[in-house]
């Protein structure tokens, strides 16, 4: 993947950040985005320490939820590394709430950040792939596309939505050398698990431990993800060895989904 542009939102921390490593490692120009400050920074500089000779690393700051940062941090992309040539979409996760609970306040604040910055991402580097033909685009999601997970409704409604868009995505650009996929990650080790226990915790009564161990408990493989295990996969669904892996919904979950395969 050398010389290959890469821009990978929510590149901080967690699943974003091992993304970005696995990029970099094979060589690709690495422009991570998230809301700045000194996270930022610092993870590029983390970053930078691992990247295959010449792969160059920068940051730019970027706020998923709104059109307009998402049109400017294109921009500056193209600007200071090149066109676009591997999009790796990655946002927040929504609060954690029973269907019952969500209001429309929660709906209105939870679409741009689960659902429209992907297609507006997409949208903005698209033409640049297709002229060039060739491109790739994986959105980092979430087994709760494929089995809901109780107390994250939002989480559960629009994670399919997601899918619904890049497998129509895939299927219009896949003739002109642009694959679009999506990892759906199981339980992995990352801060916004923490969050998600710690939510679980107020809302059973139960230790940290325990819901720990509960989701360790209802995964086949015994234990949870090292984020560079899910950075992994997504390494090599960007790269020229998945030339013909396209509209494909990878789950990396140590076995957590319970249907068929």
């Amino acid at each position: 993947m050398t010389s290959r542009v890469a821009l990978v939102t929510g590149g901080s921390s967690g699943l974003g950040f091992a993304a970005a490593q696995a990029l970099a490692r094979r060589g690709a120009h690495v422009v991570i985005a998230s809301r700045g400050g000194e996270k930022l920074e610092a993870a590029r500089a983390r970053l930078a320490e691992h990247a295959a000779p010449g792969a160059k690393i920068a940051a730019l700051p970027v706020d998923v939820r709104d059109l307009a940062s998402l049109e400017a941090l294109v921009a500056a992309t193209e600007q200071s590394a090149g066109p676009v040539d591997v999009l790796v979409a990655n946002g927040g996760g929504p609060p954690a709430k029973p269907a019952a609970e969500v209001t429309e306040e929660d709906w209105q604040n939870v679409l741009p950040l689960v659902f429209l910055f992907i297609p507006r991402l997409c949208r903005l580097v698209l033409p640049g792939m297709r002229a060039r033909r060739w491109g790739r685009i994986v959105a980092i999601n979430s087994v709760s596309a494929r089995q809901p997970i109780p107390n994250l409704a939002m989480s559960n409604a629009l994670r399919p939505a997601v899918l619904g868009y890049l497998k129509t995505l895939s299927n219009e650009v896949a003739g002109e050398g642009v694959t679009v996929n999506a990892v759906l990650p199981g339980y992995t080790l990352t801060e916004r698990q923490t969050e998600l226990a710690a939510a679980a915790c107020a809302r059973t009564g139960k230790t940290a431990e325990e819901i720990y161990r509960s989701w360790v408990g209802d995964t086949a493989a015994g234990r949870m993800a090292d984020p560079q295990e899910i950075g992994e996969v997504i390494g090599f669904l960007c790269s020229p060895a998945a030339s013909y892996l396209t509209g494909q919904a990878v789950t990396v979950d140590g076995g957590y989904v319970k249907g068929l395969m």
